[in-house]
């Protein structure tokens, strides 16, 4: 799997209109011209960097999501957690607070965006918190809403908000080394924290009864877990926006890969997660001058997240009808 991301970052990083693979490697070797040299070093190498980073982050949050919930169907995208980051950062935006010229402000927004989403769904689920499907309706409920208060706020103030409709579809254009050196401390260390949490994720997969008789304390544990997941999304909304499924299905695809034993399956599903988003952003960019070909246009760019909304969505279609048939 690290050889995969490895791969697929050289793709992210060779991929593009710009500059032939011929040109990135003399770019990478010292040569080339000083345009080149800018486009590569300062431009292609961050974008790959982050969406690595991204793609991480939202597969261990959603891990950490479906284990501390006991939900499959849990994920930052259908729990209030991505909805509520991205109202969050475009309402900071929107006020003057945050934007792109500080993305710090922008993590906090989406965190506070991020732990409302959150607390909201817990509200409502009230007594059926231990029901997946009844946590995944009011989960897209909750989810709905705040994208229409997103979209409300987009519409208040559109001549300043028009730039960060990319944080509803989610995109790695534009995103340079400081969008970098604010994501990895912040995803290495919440991180850290996931993976020493493992244990007691593996007691709450258990469910609560079998947790407690093993002396785990469940209310704080799992409020510690909802804690991590929100602040991995935050950081991943905050760095690329909203990239639909990566949180719901990568944790599904890194249990069937390496198995059970969350202290493997977590760095699992950060690779997993890691790959998909940049693999994903390889696919943008070789189809984009396709798409611009095609409608006439030269400035058509896919954005990344309707590649991973369009390949999941597929996905979770499969699973449920495989699901299904196992019922029948």
């Amino acid at each position: 799997m690290a050889a995969a991301v490895v791969l697929l970052a050289v793709a992210a990083l060779l991929a593009g209109r710009a500059l032939a693979p011929p040109q990135v490697w003399a770019a990478l070797t010292g040569g080339g011209d000083p345009m080149e040299r800018h486009i590569v070093l300062n431009l292609r190498i961050p974008r790959v960097l982050v969406a690595l980073g991204a793609g991480a982050c939202l597969g261990v949050a959603g891990l950490v999501l479906q284990s501390a919930l006991r939900n499959p169907l849990a994920g930052p995208e259908v729990t209030g957690v991505t909805p509520g980051a991205v109202l969050g950062a475009v309402s900071a935006t929107g006020l003057g607070l945050a934007g792109w010229q500080s993305p710090s402000s922008v993590v906090i927004a989406a965190c506070l965006g991020g732990f409302a989403g959150a607390g909201l769904l817990w509200l409502l689920a009230g007594r059926d918190r231990s029901d997946p499907a009844e946590v995944a309706v009011y989960g897209v409920l909750v989810s709905a809403v705040l994208a229409g208060l997103t979209a409300m706020v987009l519409l208040v103030a559109p001549g300043e908000l028009g730039s960060v409709v990319q944080w509803l579809v989610g995109t790695t254009e534009g995103r340079v080394w400081t969008h970098w050196h604010l994501l990895w401390p912040w995803a290495l260390a919440w991180g850290a924290v996931a993976w020493v949490m493992t244990g007691p994720l593996t007691l709450l997969r258990c469910g609560d009864e079998q947790a407690r008789a093993a002396g785990l304390a469940t209310g704080p544990a799992r409020a510690a877990a909802l804690v991590c997941a929100v602040a991995l999304t935050a950081a991943a909304v905050a760095s690329v926006g909203a990239l639909g499924f990566v949180g719901l299905m990568v944790p599904h695809l890194a249990v069937a890969v390496f198995g059970a034993d969350l202290r493997v399956t977590l760095p699992g599903a950060a690779l997993l997660g890691a790959a998909v988003v940049c693999g994903a952003d390889a696919v943008a960019q070789l189809t984009s001058p396709l798409l611009a070909a095609a409608f006439g246009s030269g400035r058509l760019t896919l954005p990344v997240g309707a590649v991973t909304t369009c390949a999941g969505a597929v996905l979770l279609l499969f699973v449920v009808r495989r699901a299904a048939g196992r019922i029948h």
